[in-house]
């Protein structure tokens, strides 16, 4: 599909005298709607709108987007039910059985990137791109959808502790922060209410390895165990994952070891002692589009890489370059993570035995192992992992995107969980592990490339980064 562009980027479409603003027959501007086609809605609902607000000399003075709630009524798969209703927030409800919760995914934009990379911002107006003006607007959106969780990536560290980790403090969140290592700036935050968690664990992950050539990139992740604060004694716990992978789109192979970091560090975190895994959810901006490689491999649990171009693993760009193959491994022995992305044996606590104690028989079975793990091309994950998001429009196929500015709009940004267990298409012959699953309840509606130019793309007077929030509520069987 072609890139579609509003006939001038200069100013919003919808300020004073600019294109594109819609009227009525007496003049005077019209709210656009526009409806998810090939879905069941009650209450008229609409995806978005544009609201436009008057000012005092009659001019069009501003223009919004509302995004709405789609709920999931009939939560299977191939069936899903979306019902969205613009006026109503589906609202998290504990019972004794169930324990409710919503969780935000945003990559706020960092400052000091948008800085270094203000080329991909040259059809926005320069007041909005000011911290002193993105900021609120940020701090607005948390305010107004009041997640119990929040995953932020591009968390710039000295406006994390100057501003955004006070602001959220004084709203009632616990906040976790990693900064990326070397020299970058940013980082990622996890953050949840005090009212709804307690914290039980935190893991940060770094992918820069100096033992690993391959491995020579700042991206960071970060994994929480989080105890719903329920008044019961046993309750399940739930596993939170934010990470940022790297954005070269020719480099799939580092993409991919820094996933499978990502993995081993969250079955370690979820594993829970009866051999199960605790419910899980994994957000960030993955720098991956729906379909690619990596996405496929997040979803399905298996990846045959053998013949795979580097530059085809994420799918962000469809050009020639990057065209080397992916090698077999991926990544070398001494990472100590194997190809089903767990930490291998000598990760885990040391045992008495040293390799002087090994018998010839356990050597020669060790010699096999490492070798055929070294041969194979097949990565696997134990996690039975659902995307939040559908990214297309059902009846049009327009995509989804999360993310909009002068060079692309795609959708990069995901929020995975580990479904509930009859949701849950199972391949035969699938090695799947035993996960906790969550109930989607409700999502907060994605947007077309086209609808976000039509408030000139992002960031914009409203919309102060270049990517959207996920939000997502889910359902915890206790």
């Amino acid at each position: 599909m072609g890139t579609w562009r509003p006939a001038s980027l200069s100013f919003p479409a919808c300020l004073a005298g600019g294109p594109g603003v819609p009227t009525s027959s007496d003049g005077e501007p019209r709210v656009l709607s526009a409806a998810r086609s090939g879905v069941e809605v009650e209450a008229e609902p609409r995806a978005w709108e544009l609201d436009a607000r008057r000012g005092e000399d009659g001019s069009v003075a501003l223009c919004t987007i509302q995004r709405h709630w789609e709920y999931i009524c009939n939560h299977n798969k191939d069936k899903t039910k979306i019902l969205g209703d613009k006026n109503v927030d589906p609202k998290c409800e504990d019972s004794d059985n169930t324990f409710d919760f919503s969780v935000m995914s945003y990559n706020i934009l960092s400052q000091d990137l948008l800085e270094d990379n203000s080329h991909l911002y040259r059809h926005c107006r320069r007041p909005v791109l000011h911290w002193s003006f993105r900021f609120p607007n940020i701090l607005k959106e948390i305010k107004h959808f009041d997640a119990d969780v929040l995953c932020l990536q591009e968390v710039q560290e000295d406006h994390y502790g100057a501003e955004i980790r006070p602001s959220l403090e004084s709203l009632g969140y616990h906040c976790e922060y990693k900064m990326r290592t070397g020299r970058k700036p940013d980082g990622c935050a996890i953050c949840f209410k005090h009212s709804k968690f307690s914290l039980l664990s935190v893991n940060p992950v770094e992918f820069y390895r100096r033992d690993v050539p391959l491995l020579d990139r700042d991206n960071v992740g970060l994994v929480l165990l989080l105890q719903p604060r329920v008044p019961r004694a046993a309750c399940p716990v739930v596993c939170v994952a934010n990470t940022h992978l790297l954005y070269n789109p020719r480099r799939g192979d580092i993409k991919l070891t820094q996933l499978a970091m990502l993995l081993a560090e969250i079955s370690s975190v979820a594993h829970q002692k009866d051999g199960s895994f605790c419910p899980i959810i994994m957000c960030g901006d993955f720098n991956s589009v729906p379909g690619s490689p990596l996405y496929s491999f997040i979803k399905e649990g298996k990846l045959n890489y053998e013949g795979l171009a580097i530059g085809k693993v994420s799918g962000q760009e469809q050009s020639s370059r990057g065209q080397r193959i992916l090698s077999i491994p991926i990544w070398p022995p001494n990472l100590g993570i194997s190809q089903n992305c767990v930490y291998e044996v000598q990760q885990l606590p040391k045992v008495e035995k040293t390799d002087s104690d090994l018998t010839q028989t356990e050597l020669d079975k060790t010699e096999v192992l490492v070798t055929a793990e070294k041969l194979s091309s097949n990565l696997q994950h134990h996690f039975s992992l659902s995307s939040v998001y559908s990214h297309y429009f059902p009846d049009t196929g327009i995509p989804e995107v999360t993310t909009c500015h002068s060079r692309s709009a795609i959708t990069v940004d995901y929020i995975f969980y580990s479904a509930e267990k009859e949701d849950v298409a199972r391949q035969p012959g699938a090695e799947v592990a035993l996960v906790g699953g969550l109930k989607l309840l409700a999502r907060l509606s994605l947007l077309t490339e086209q609808d976000l130019w039509t408030v000139n793309g992002l960031p914009n007077e409203n919309n102060s980064s270049d990517h959207l929030p996920l939000l997502a509520k889910f359902r915890l069987e206790l």
